[in-house]
């Protein structure tokens, strides 16, 4: 007998044959005795449509509603499943994040979870019930519901499972496991048996739909193992994991590419100390996460001033404008050049740290491609490089090509 968290994604309870299919699924493991803590997703497509219903009334609506609104998509899915498994004569309760013990900081539509205290998951499955958990969401201290961000199940499950202690966490989805690159765009693309956390955390953040960053943040600071694998078949997943030794052989574990990410351009900024620090502070405030970052330096004649170019999902773009449109005429800077039609390709692998030659290798790929690099961005284990979005495709299948195979 075993204590398992299963998660299953938005494809995976897309619609209600899908959802009959999960609980044929956990049934197989409750009848082995197994104690089974199930978090969902909202359905395929909810909670795009909440958004798309919300921005029509308003194009930037307030977070707070936001997340009352999008934590509802999850809650029809938790109840959706609980009846699916009562109509196997499996007991079975949904919660909400909040009913589950799921406490967060106050950001809303992108919350960080402080405690979760499981006394009710424990109750319901000492009393022999399957638990159904509403992902993607949790409650404040002075109970405000809040959101956890988008692929925010991923993270409730991880962190449940840390908390439970389980023996097993399962992340199920619509593809196999972990490939090399996204075998929708790239065909020769394999799976892969098992990944670092490093390795993993780098590919979700560079685009990777698998698994969300935060969520493999949380397994690798708790040691959580877990599994991504598919829900619409039995075969083995892969399994996600600490370094090994033998994972340093493997030069290049990924190539990623980004489609979700916006630049934007500040022309002729001030240069002189303190004006970067009040920019990004504010952006941050905001809640707007940066990711490249480029500077410029002018050598003309006259004041001394700076372009500052930097990269943030397309979904914070609109904050993004309105921090900068807010500081335009207190920092003095000329113009604001955005530039949405841009892919953000990355290539993976703790094998970087003990090889050489691999940034020359990219870049030499991307040149016979006929591809050009507008910005770049490197770690100890990653590349990424900024490039025209339209040449995105054909220049992952490339670089896999002459990194992977």
């Amino acid at each position: 007998m075993a204590l398992i968290v299963q998660k299953f994604g938005g494809t995976s309870v897309g619609n209600t044959d899908r959802i009959k299919n999960v609980a044929i699924r956990v049934a197989k493991y409750h009848a082995q005795g197994d104690k089974i803590i199930v978090v969902v997703s909202a359905m395929s497509g909810v909670t795009d449509n909440l958004i798309k219903l919300a921005k029509e009334i308003m194009p930037l609506p307030n977070e707070r509603e936001m997340d009352m609104l999008l934590a509802t998509g999850e809650q029809q899915t938790i109840a959706l499943t609980a009846i699916a498994l009562h109509a196997l004569n499996i007991p079975a309760v949904s919660l909400t994040g909040a009913q589950a013990g799921i406490v967060t900081d106050v950001v809303h539509t992108k919350a960080k979870i402080h405690n979760i205290t499981p006394k009710k998951i424990h109750e319901l499955l000492d009393a022999g019930n399957v638990v159904i958990v509403a992902g993607f969401q949790g409650e404040t201290k002075d109970g405000q519901i809040t959101t956890l961000g988008r692929g925010g199940s991923d993270l409730t499950a991880i962190a449940l499972a840390a908390a439970l202690k389980a023996d097993l966490c399962q992340i199920y989805t619509d593809v196999d496991g972990v490939y090399t690159a996204d075998p929708r765009l790239v065909p020769s693309a394999t799976k892969l048996a098992e990944i670092s956390y490093d390795e993993m955390l780098e590919l979700a953040s560079l685009g990777a739909k698998v698994m969300q960053s935060r969520s493999v943040e949380f397994a690798k600071k708790f040691g959580m193992v877990f599994e991504v694998r598919s829900s619409l078949n039995e075969n083995p997943g892969t399994i996600v994991k600490e370094e090994t030794k033998s994972m340093e052989d493997v030069v290049i574990r990924g190539v990623a590419l980004d489609k979700n990410q916006a630049k934007v351009t500040l022309v002729g900024v001030p240069d002189k100390p303190g004006v970067a620090a009040k920019i990004f502070k504010a952006l941050g405030d905001a809640t707007v996460n940066v990711d490249m970052i480029v500077q410029n330096i002018s050598h003309g004649t006259g004041t001394p001033q700076t372009d500052i170019s930097f990269t943030v999902e397309k979904a914070d773009l609109l904050k993004a404008q309105k921090v900068i449109d807010g500081l335009k005429k207190e920092v003095g800077l000329r113009d604001v050049i955005i530039a949405e039609k841009i892919g953000k390709l990355s290539i993976v692998g703790v094998g970087m740290k003990s090889h050489t030659g691999v940034a020359g290798k990219l870049f030499e790929t991307l040149a016979q491609a006929g591809v050009n690099i507008d910005m770049i961005s490197t770690s100890e284990i990653k590349i990424s490089v900024v490039i025209d979005l339209a040449k995105g495709e054909a220049a992952t299948k490339a670089v896999h090509a002459a990194f992977i195979g």
